[in-house]
This record gives structure tokens, sequence and C-alpha cells, in this order.
């Protein structure tokens, strides 16, 4: 379970929403979450990535020396 508090624009937006098309305030709650958690996850672990780099913890390496690597150097 999760509670939220929303500001009076947002809950007006929502309510309104909602009944326009007869739906309620928690689906289209649910599907807004839904539909930006993944760019969310996404931001938060390539920034820890990066730091990580940063830090000198997690190696990286040219395309150039992944060919290589591989044999696909022509």
């Amino acid at each position: 379970m999760l509670a939220i508090r929303l500001s009076d624009e947002i809950e007006s937006r929502l309510d309104s929403l909602a009944k326009q098309t007869g739906r309620t305030k928690t689906f289209y709650a649910r599907e807004a979450i839904l539909a930006h958690l993944e760019d969310l996850e996404d931001y938060y672990l390539s920034a820890e990535t990066a730091a990580r780099v940063r830090r000198g913890d997690e190696a990286v390496h040219s395309s150039e020396d992944v060919r290589k690597s591989l044999g696909l150097d022509d």
C-alpha cells in the first residue's frame, strides 16, 4: 500500500480525468507511475555506473579494444 500527497492542482486534474473516463484515480496514478518507473530505474542505475567509472571501480573499454579482443578487427 502506498499513500501519496498531491497538490490541489494535480488532485483536481486526476479527479477530472477519472470522472470523464469512468476510471478511478488509483488507476491513473498507477498508470503514471508505471509509465515513468522504468525511465527512473534506468537513470539511477546509469548514474551509479557512471560514479563507479569515475571512481575507477568499473572498467571502460573502447569499441576498438572490444573489436580486437573479439577478433573482429579487419
